[in-house]
């Protein structure tokens, strides 16, 4: 690890500190004896548990919560650059970084393996970390998730290993300097920053090409939207798709063989011994919100919750609990993601409910972006339903709720699905058996 880095380092403030990939940061700082504070706009789960390790975390973001005595100050890329923090540390001269350059720092020095790709990262992510663990490698891990067992997305090692999910969103992850590149695959999202499919592309391009001739590339190269990014790499392209994955999973679906197909081709790359990285494939279980099993309702059904977001991650999920349940009554209750990404894919998302017996939608949820009056849940729920014959708009939660507790039966499968906070639809029904 970059010790010249983080020996400077004695006191540090993250904005946006309860998101996912920040708050992995943070733990690592913390690890490290690194006096702690950050902000976000509100309590989480994630925040209440970095609380309880010892970071101090406000809840608005204004000036006065940076420490007189400051040495680094990391910000979310969702971060704006009138954030009144930002402002006020770069105003004092602080040392600022934003999470991507905060982890390309830290990764400096390290043998990092950069898992990247627009689908299963996390769980590919998680599959390597749980390989080099479970065959005592001791990596030091930050995934965009958060680890069964655990609980948490940060895994401390002793050794030069450096596990990182590398985020394409606004070009995050070209701040790494990967020996073994991951790459999943390439599919048109962050569209609203990307334009188009081609402009994710060259973003890929760029990471490739910053893997050295001494380091390797794992991914599909006859993937074709794959394939062009691959021309002027330098490092070794390994295709994890070769040979057959003869191993039982754990998890669901062929996105998911896929995963556990790119992370065995790092195994072997990492001389972790076959058999020891079979063994822990065979016994990973996903990680927090990825076909997550939340428990089950009075009546007996079955609830779970995934994070997809993306119509081909809809898809592939809603085909991995069809595998699952071949008989049982999917019935989805989806939250969309972004007004931008419902916009510019509404057709494709139209056509990714094949799966579910029932789709339930959930108004959009904004995250970073204002209301876009050319866009609504009620829009979503016109154009599937020219593909599916049971879908409606559920309305507000404590609707989905109500709606919910009076139709579900023994049987069904109900999985809540989306990028924002609609695992609480689920967590309340499940909550109903307590």
């Amino acid at each position: 690890m970059n010790q010249t880095f983080l020996d400077s380092i004695h006191r540090a403030h993250f904005i946006g500190i309860g998101g996912i990939g920040v708050s992995a940061l943070v733990r690592l700082m913390l690890a490290r004896g690194i006096s702690v504070s950050g902000s976000d706009r509100t309590s989480s789960l994630i925040t209440e548990k970095l609380e309880m390790e010892g970071a101090k975390v406000f809840f608005s973001h204004e000036q006065k919560h940076l420490p007189e005595e400051l040495d680094l100050v990391v910000y979310s890329p969702a971060i704006a650059d009138d954030n009144p923090e930002l402002l006020m540390a770069r105003e004092r001269g602080v040392l600022t970084y934003s999470y991507p350059e905060a982890l390309g720092k830290i990764s400096q020095g390290m043998r990092t393996i950069a898992i990247s790709g627009t689908h299963g990262k996390t769980t590919t992510t998680a599959m390597i970390a749980g390989v080099l663990v479970g065959a005592k490698r001791s990596p030091t891990v930050i995934v965009g998730s958060l680890l069964k067992g655990s609980g948490s997305n940060f895994i401390g090692g002793v050794s030069n290993l450096f596990v990182v999910e590398a985020c394409e969103y606004k070009r995050s992850f070209l701040s790494l300097s990967p020996e073994i590149l991951v790459i999943t695959n390439i599919d048109n999202d962050h569209l609203d920053y990307y334009g188009t499919i081609e402009g994710v592309q060259k973003a890929f391009t760029e990471l490739a090409e910053k893997v050295p001739t001494t380091g390797m590339i794992v991914c599909n190269p006859n993937d074709p939207l794959v394939a062009p990014i691959l021309q002027w790499a330098v490092a070794r392209v390994v295709d994890y798709t070769k040979g057959v994955l003869m191993l039982p999973l754990a998890v669901s679906g062929e996105h998911n063989k896929k995963n556990a197909q790119a992370a065995l081709a790092v195994a072997r790359l990492l001389d972790v011994s076959e058999k020891d990285a079979m063994k822990s494939l065979s016994m990973f279980e996903g990680t927090w919100r990825r076909m997550e099993y939340k428990g089950e309702t009075p009546s007996g059904a079955l609830v779970y919750d995934d994070y997809a977001h993306h119509p081909t991650e809809v898809r592939a999920t809603l085909q991995g609990f069809r595998a699952r349940y071949p008989v049982g009554r999917i019935r989805i209750v989806f939250q969309p993601h972004l007004y931008s990404r419902t916009k510019l894919l509404l057709n494709d998302f139209a056509q990714s409910f094949s799966d579910a017996d029932e789709v339930i939608v959930a108004p959009i949820y904004a995250a970073r972006e204002k209301p876009d009056p050319e866009i609504s849940a009620e829009t979503l729920v016109r154009v599937i339903s020219e593909h599916h014959n049971s879908v409606r708009f559920g309305g507000d939660f404590p609707a989905i709720e109500t709606y919910l507790r009076k139709t579900v039966q023994k049987g069904d499968i109900m999985v809540t699905m989306g990028a924002g906070d609609i695992y609480k639809v689920g967590e309340a029904l499940v909550s109903d058996s307590v």
